[in-house]
């Protein structure tokens, strides 16, 4: 098949374009970056999931949309922006698939669907999110419900992934990482709370599972993607500290304390609107949030993970030892206002060692 892939330059991006290609498919990837990795066989073209006339010319020829683009980060982006491209992105792509006779797609939601929704977080569960993320990806699954309602051989894949992690990745795995190696990670409380991961590896073939599977699932299939079993925030620093070769203190701060100490950066975070490595909110989310969902449906369809869990943690600590931890994390925001950009093909990408 030929592939659109949008959000394609990023880090499961960056996985996908191996894998698919592997697969002996064709790509083009559409995205507002250009890849920061090896892409030579791929084509890339630039432009915004909002601008029809990128969107149409990107799509052109293509037998599936793998939709990966998103608007994610926590800082710096405002309540419109999230919607315009989480909701209209995807009706600007659901309406150019329409116009090219695609009807096939597969869409990368959240579980921040699910927000403040009571456990178990299966995929029929209740949706209460609590951020615009999560309400603007919810939105977006509509906008692709609707699509895929119209019949005529339309099918969609939704999901949901929770955390996902795993070499060339530098969010908050690689955050603890790095304290960790560096000394200056504390332990706060007991940090039994679970935090649900999903490793990269594993999602992208979870995917594709599902894609060569797609012609007998019903028209409009929503899966979440975690990795089993759970571990709790004390487990997922213990494995870092054993990957490490170092040994885990056995002391801890007590929460009251930890948020105390915080508040200063909290403070300068609220003035400034810096994302910094400390705050009230990142503790809580750390050592106390329990973020705990279901994968059932996919193990049930015949899904399994060919690495284990704590595996990938390892093999992301490997990584960060072999160069990772010298290289700086680029984040790159999407503009608030649609960027609309001569629709031109790269066939070929600058080399990124950084990819291998």
């Amino acid at each position: 098949m030929k592939i659109l892939v949008t959000g394609g330059s990023g880090f499961i991006g960056s996985y996908f374009y191996d894998l698919l290609l592997e697969d002996g498919h064709e790509l083009v990837i559409l995205d507002l970056i250009e890849p920061g990795f090896d892409a030579p066989r791929a084509t890339y073209l630039k432009g915004d999931i909002r601008d029809h006339a990128a969107v149409r010319g990107a799509m052109q020829g293509c037998d599936y949309l793998l939709h990966l683009a998103a608007a994610h980060h926590d800082f710096g982006i405002e309540r419109p922006t999230y919607f315009d491209v989480n909701e209209q992105g995807m009706a600007v792509l659901a309406e150019v698939m329409d116009e090219l006779g695609v009807r096939k797609c597969c869409f990368y939601s959240s579980v921040a669907v699910y927000g403040d929704a009571h456990e178990p977080h299966h995929e029929d569960s209740g949706k209460q999110p609590n951020n615009h993320y999560g309400e603007s990806k919810l939105a977006g699954e509509v906008v692709l419900k609707q699509w895929a309602e119209k019949g005529e051989g339309r099918s969609a894949i939704v999901i949901r992934p929770t955390v996902t992690f795993g070499p060339r990745n530098f969010a908050n795995m690689y955050s603890l990482i790095r304290q960790i190696d560096s000394g200056k990670f504390v332990q706060v409380g007991k940090a039994d709370n679970i935090k649900s991961l999903s490793y990269v590896e594993n999602i992208i073939r979870a995917t594709t599972f599902l894609m060569a599977r797609q012609h007998e699932l019903p028209p409009f299939d929503i899966y979440n993607y975690i990795d089993k079993p759970d571990l709790t925030s004390s487990r997922i620093t213990e494995v870092v500290y054993e990957a490490l070769g170092k040994k885990k203190p056995g002391f801890a701060v007590p929460m009251w304390l930890a948020q105390l100490l915080a508040l200063p950066f909290d403070i300068v975070i609220k003035l400034t609107g810096k994302n910094l490595p400390v705050s009230s909110m990142r503790i809580k989310k750390l050592f106390a949030a329990r973020t705990k969902f279901e994968s059932d449906k996919i193990l049930a369809a015949g899904f399994e993970p060919p690495v284990p869990l704590e595996e990938g943690i390892r093999r992301m600590v490997k990584w960060y030892q072999a160069g990772g931890k010298d290289q700086e994390a680029v984040w790159h925001l999407p503009p608030a206002e649609v960027v609309r950009a001569e629709n031109k093909p790269i066939a070929q990408t600058a080399s990124n060692p950084a990819h291998a």
